[in-house]
């Protein structure tokens, strides 16, 4: 795959929604991957994202081939760690926490994954990681020991998307975490969308298709969907 990002830049350009599936390898098994393919490729899934808390690279890589054996939507790495980089992939959300002050998360396991990124194919994307409270604690507050931004402050929200703008990320990625109670808020959508020129992804805690066009309508270019398809792969057909 190539030209990921051009592509969805292309896409919002002509306001076409785009939706990632994001399988956790922590929580799936090679031999699962075939019939998890054959639902992403019944369902309007147009990437899949593949990432978490807790993965050794071997396992990521072996999921990615044998993914690619069955669907072939664009594959990118979500990583939570550099040792999570797999080169099987297509690309990498290169995630920077902005909405945290860890310099692990801000820089440093970027400085670690420059060797392997640099001898590798895949296409590398800057995003901004914005988490934001999505009611419980979520792996990736654990993990980065970083606060998220409450729901309701909408203003610091966009303020750190802007600044992740102005730094020259591609994209920004309002994260309310793995099985979070409630998803971001539409108002926050709709006022860092409005007020960003880059194409905005929202995730975390989004339960059925409703909220996924509330969230596309309220102005998400891409919608990303992990735990409610882990826990019923034939959400789609709902």
């Amino acid at each position: 795959m190539k030209n990921i990002y051009q592509n969805i830049l292309v896409a919002k350009q002509v306001n076409e929604k785009l939706l990632a599936i994001l399988i956790d390898p922590d929580k799936t098994k090679v031999e699962e991957i075939e019939n998890i393919s054959q639902k992403i490729n019944q369902s309007p899934a147009t990437h899949i994202f593949i990432g978490g808390s807790i993965v050794e690279q071997i396992c990521i890589d072996s999921l990615i081939i044998e993914i690619k054996k069955h669907c072939h939507l664009p594959i990118l790495i979500f990583p939570g760690h550099p040792s999570q980089i797999s080169n099987e992939a297509d690309g990498i959300l290169f995630l920077s926490l902005l909405s945290g002050r860890n310099p692990d998360y801000l820089i440093e396991h970027h400085i670690n994954s420059v060797d392997i990124l640099t001898n590798s194919t895949l296409e590398i994307i800057s995003t901004g990681y914005i988490l934001i409270d999505g009611g419980n604690e979520t792996a990736v507050q654990r993990v980065s020991q970083t606060l998220p931004i409450e729901n309701t402050n909408i203003e610091l929200a966009y303020k750190t998307a802007k600044a992740g703008e102005y730094l020259g990320k591609k994209l920004i990625y309002l994260e309310a975490g793995s099985g979070a109670n409630h998803h971001v808020s539409l108002e926050m959508v709709a006022f860092v969308s409005k007020n960003i020129s880059i194409p905005l992804i929202v995730g975390g805690g989004i339960r059925n298709l409703s909220k996924i066009e509330e969230i596309f309508k309220a102005g998400a270019d891409i919608v990303v969907i992990g735990t409610a398809f882990e826990n019923d792969s034939n959400f789609f057909n709902n």
